[in-house]
């Protein structure tokens, strides 16, 4: 979720605090973040339903997933910025409205070509839509209910975790009418129609007094070069890694360079830049940048491979893969809650350093459990090291924004934390890319399997390699960890009131 100079945000007069339809409107727009965490979680599940449905390609697989992502993290910053000049209201509205009408289209998707274009559309519309979450809040509520309201966001963070990939598997292995993976759209239909018609009635428009102006050039710019890094990537493996591949990742370096210089210049032209430089003269958030970039590739790596080596690999259903992941959400739930409230104010900086080896520790287990077991792998098997992945992972997902934001200025938290979200969207979307190099080409490597037992094996030892790029990323990320500030500090200004707790809200991943 896209906290977006959030300081303007807090500008607007909340509503009455004893008017009670802010509570309906809370219950509104926390679904709408519900409804777009779930439906970035559910897909996974019923990939291989997909491919044997639509005939789709590995690329169009990763498409179908990188996507949503790419398309996401471009928009999220001109999303929130939108939201602030035109009414939180307003966009957030016509984001719902433009989901809605996506996940329809995804739904319905006659090819791969389509689903891939719908899923495209979605994540744009999730760019215009989820952002205006957050301001909503701070607009509605009073300075002294926020906690409250954030300790139910960070509910549902947790309920969505575990409650997506359950549904998705559910859904896809009910098959509804015959229509397959189709229900995992289909089901977003009532509820964004419901969000539309209650938004309209219990929502109260507001805008920020001096929102920032859109930089459309800057989000060309990352769109074009982050596109000439993940399309190779993504169908090299199918056209045997054509030079123009090459060639393009090699382009996107200089495109990048190129937003650096404009970003400059905005900066001197306006003050309204997409990226705001400065913030990058704080070690600690280029380091969390850093770390956010890198786990956010770590997560599009496992949770694609993870799915395809239980469904394809191993022949589960989906509800049996669904079931499988149910252990490891309750691991994230659980160590996210006690590292926020217990451990980070105790030992800062040191509880994610521990996440982080943690989560190698579990990925090795895992490794290790794979390469043991084969294809006679069994799910109470693969619960050990799910837990330890999963506890790893809550140790760091949950305080990692603040320990980031931590010693930005004030004024520029809301666009830092806009920005880290939108990091980790971009590392998601590279690390599905990856999938075609860390996965697919150990599998490509190997003679054409003759045996259902030979093809699991394949698949067995390409998601154990997959596995191991992950421990070195995760390695990689803890000894970023240590220009992170030992201890937090908190946002606190001279005695006087908290400010908005930026980096405390919860971070919706995908």
């Amino acid at each position: 979720m896209s906290a977006h100079d959030l300081d303007a945000a807090t500008d607007a007069a909340p509503t009455d605090t004893g008017d009670k339809r802010r509570w309906i409107a809370l219950a509104i727009v926390m679904t709408a973040a519900f409804m777009d965490l779930v439906d970035a979680t559910i897909v996974n599940i019923a990939i291989p339903s997909i491919e044997r449905d639509l005939g789709a390609s590995i690329g169009a697989i990763q498409w179908i997933t990188a996507g949503y992502a790419l398309a996401f993290a471009a928009g999220l910053i001109t999303g929130g910025r939108l939201g602030d000049i035109y009414g939180r209201k307003r966009l957030f509205l016509l984001g719902t409205a433009g989901f809605t009408l996506a996940s329809a289209l995804c739904g319905f998707a006659a090819n791969q070509e389509m689903l891939i274009a719908s899923r495209l559309l979605q994540g744009v519309a999730a760019a215009m839509m989820v952002p205006q979450v957050l301001s909503i809040v701070h607009a509605t509520f009073p300075a002294h209910e926020r906690g409250k309201v954030f300790g139910l966001f960070g509910a549902i963070v947790g309920l969505g975790a575990v409650s997506g990939p359950l549904l998705g598997a559910l859904l896809t292995q009910w098959n509804i009418a015959g229509l397959e993976w189709r229900p995992i759209f289909l089901i977003n239909l009532p509820v964004g129609i419901a969000g539309l018609l209650l938004g309209r009635k219990f929502i109260t428009e507001s805008k920020a007094p001096k929102a920032l102006r859109l930089d459309l050039v800057g989000v060309l710019l990352v769109t074009t070069a982050l596109l000439m890094l993940i399309y190779p990537l993504t169908r090299g493996r199918e056209l045997d890694w054509p030079l123009w591949g090459y060639l393009m990742m090699a382009g996107s370096l200089p495109i990048f360079g190129v937003l650096v210089a404009y970003e400059k210049y905005k900066t001197r032209k306006d003050g309204s830049p997409l990226v705001e430089l400065s913030l990058f003269r704080v070690k600690s958030f280029a380091a969390g940048i850093a770390v956010q970039l890198t786990f956010g590739v770590v997560m599009g790596i496992f949770f694609l491979v993870w799915t395809l080596y239980m469904q394809i690999g191993l022949g589960w259903t989906p509800l049996r893969a669904g079931l499988t992941g149910v252990p490891f959400s309750i691991a994230v739930s659980v160590a996210a809650g006690l590292s926020v409230q217990k451990l980070v104010p105790r030992f800062g900086r040191k509880v994610l350093q521990a996440g982080a080896l943690t989560m190698t520790a579990g990925v090795l287990l895992y490794i290790v459990e794979a390469g043991r077991y084969g294809t006679g792998i069994a799910s109470w098997q693969m619960i050990p090291p799910l837990v330890v992945m999963g506890l790893g992972m809550g140790l760091i997902v949950a305080p990692l924004t603040d320990a980031v934001l931590s010693e930005v200025p004030r004024e520029h938290a809301g666009s830092a934390s806009g920005l880290i979200n939108t990091t980790t969207q971009m590392g998601n979307a590279l690390g599905l890319g990856l999938v075609s190099v860390v996965f697919f080409g150990v599998i490509d490597g190997k003679p054409a399997p003759k045996s259902p037992t030979e093809a699991g094996l394949a698949f067995a030892d390409a998601f154990q390699n997959a596995m191991g790029w992950v421990a070195v990323v995760l390695a990689v990320i803890f000894l970023v960890m240590f220009a992170l500030p030992a201890k937090p500090k908190q946002h606190l200004e001279g005695g006087g009131e908290e400010p908005e707790p930026v980096g405390k809200e919860p971070v919706l991943t995908h």
